[in-house]
């Protein structure tokens, strides 16, 4: 057996498979660092409940027509956090989905607000050697455009792991997990929460 089935007025979402049944009411913001998975796990776990995957970094590009990078080089950090607010208060109240942010957006108190007003906070974790495999040889990401990108990316780590902190759930990465295994840590997380996810 196996159907989908969305009451829109609810924004409530349904997911049977094989006798599984879950009812996400509330979306799932995935936030950590750079590199800790949130885009990947994000749209593992969307398609595991059949619910949109949202990717606010994604939403900017779309409305800026350009990359992030970019839109730091030629705005500043200061008017992309402003869209990045924007960008963010808009997804929670069109849908309910899992929603990836960027690495920088649960720092702003105004954003943990709204989400913690409208949805649920996930701290994707992972250490900073697992980060740095990760994003060692990518050049899109503009905060660690330095001399010294490890130690730029430990500072930040430094700065931003009290802050992650306060997310409602956090989940360990590691680097023997594939996707599908930080998907389903996270998904076990979730069923603590009977606010957020509940089994029908």
């Amino acid at each position: 057996m196996k159907f989908h089935a969305i009451e829109c007025n609810n924004f409530v979402i349904k997911r049977v498979t094989a006798g599984l049944s879950y009812v996400l009411k509330k979306t799932v913001v995935l936030v950590g660092m750079m590199g800790a998975g949130k885009t990947a796990v994000g749209k593992a776990l969307a398609e595991r409940l059949s619910v949109p995957f949202l990717d606010s970094d994604d939403e900017i590009v779309k409305a800026a027509n350009m990359s992030i990078a970019e839109v730091f080089e030629r705005d500043g950090e200061a008017f992309f956090r402003a869209r990045e607010t924007e960008v963010i208060t808009r997804l929670l109240e069109e849908e309910v989905g899992i929603l990836s942010t960027g690495g920088g957006a649960f720092l702003a108190a105004q954003n943990r607000a709204v989400i913690a007003d409208k949805g649920v906070a996930v701290w994707l974790k992972a250490d900073l050697g697992l980060l740095w495999a990760r994003v060692r040889h990518k050049n899109t990401r503009p905060l660690l455009r330095t001399a010294n990108p490890r130690e730029t990316l430990r500072e930040l780590c430094e700065a931003r792991e009290p802050l992650y902190a306060k997310a409602d759930l956090a989940v360990q990465g590691r680097a023997e997990y594939s996707i599908n295994d930080m998907a389903s840590a996270v998904l076990e997380a979730l069923k603590s929460r009977p606010d957020v996810l509940e089994a029908d």
